[in-house]
């Protein structure tokens, strides 16, 4: 698991950017490994690319989603997850974006400008 973070300052906060070529997140052990890395640097809001997640995260089937939200949601860090995801068609992860999207701890927005917006913005 080999990326690059990138540090983003707005309002006072710090918002790590991890971008890579190839996947960040394979497993929730990767979240887990990155979360607990930035929790100790004082780092509570993330921003990740789509195409740096298994494609398994986004079939709901396998609890790798729920799994890896959860985990966030426990260390109290703000994901942002940015993407195109207009491809999804099962109605399952179409409420599930729309159901994280209006509780706001964990979005799925289409651009970075968003995901730094939206990892700043009071919970």
């Amino acid at each position: 698991m080999s990326f690059l973070t990138t540090l983003h300052s707005l309002a006072g906060s710090t918002i790590a950017e991890l971008t890579g070529d190839g996947l960040i997140i394979n497993s929730p052990q990767d979240a887990l490994d990155i979360m607990g890395d930035l929790y100790f640097q004082g780092i509570g809001k993330v921003i990740l690319h789509e195409e740096n997640i298994s494609p398994e995260f986004f079939d709901l089937s396998t609890g790798m989603a729920g799994e890896i939200l959860q985990k966030f949601s426990t260390y109290r860090i703000r994901l942002s997850i940015v993407g195109d995801f207009s491809k999804y068609t099962r109605k399952s992860i179409r409420d599930f974006i729309s159901e994280s999207n209006r509780h706001g701890h964990t979005t799925f927005v289409g651009s970075l400008e968003e995901a730094v917006k939206n990892v700043t913005r009071d919970a």
